[in-house]
């Protein structure tokens, strides 16, 4: 189960290059339900999402370059590819700042995951994250792959 909310980024933390940073291209096979293929870095996924906005199922398998590879001309829309940061929070939390790159660029979105709905209820944002857009499937990965 995936908990996790999403946010606009209001303004980006100028000290970037102290955190650790993975490249991410991922293509989507399938957006109802939800199947992607992601290379981030050297590792390779295949994620199935169910529905929802906050809360929704989320199972993430391991798959090879050449698995990858295969699939990669089968995707719906763009490829989407960023750069995410991570920037670690109060709490044992991590914010995941998302650069966007090529055509969806200058967007910039932040997520941080909880381990339950009551931790994401709970949550205050620091002031660098912009306008909460958690409950708007617009700013879905895969609703951008195909905008």
């Amino acid at each position: 189960m995936e908990i996790e909310r999403k946010y606009l980024v209001k303004s980006i933390p100028s000290d970037l290059d102290k955190y650790k940073c993975k490249k991410i291209a991922q293509g989507y096979l399938c957006t109802n339900p939800v199947v992607r293929i992601r290379k981030s870095d050297d590792e390779y996924y295949l994620t199935y999402k169910g529905k929802g906005l906050m809360v929704r199922e989320e199972y993430n398998l391991p798959l090879s370059q050449e698995g990858y590879e295969h699939m990669l001309p089968k995707v719906d829309g763009r490829l989407i590819e960023k750069s995410r940061y991570l920037i670690p929070l109060d709490e044992n939390l991590t914010a995941e700042l998302d650069i966007f790159e090529g055509d969806l660029a200058p967007l910039i979105l932040v997520e941080v995951e909880f381990d339950s709905v009551d931790d994401a209820n709970s949550f205050t944002a620091p002031d660098w994250f912009g306008e909460d857009v958690t409950e708007s499937g617009k700013y879905h990965n895969s609703s951008l792959a195909l905008s």
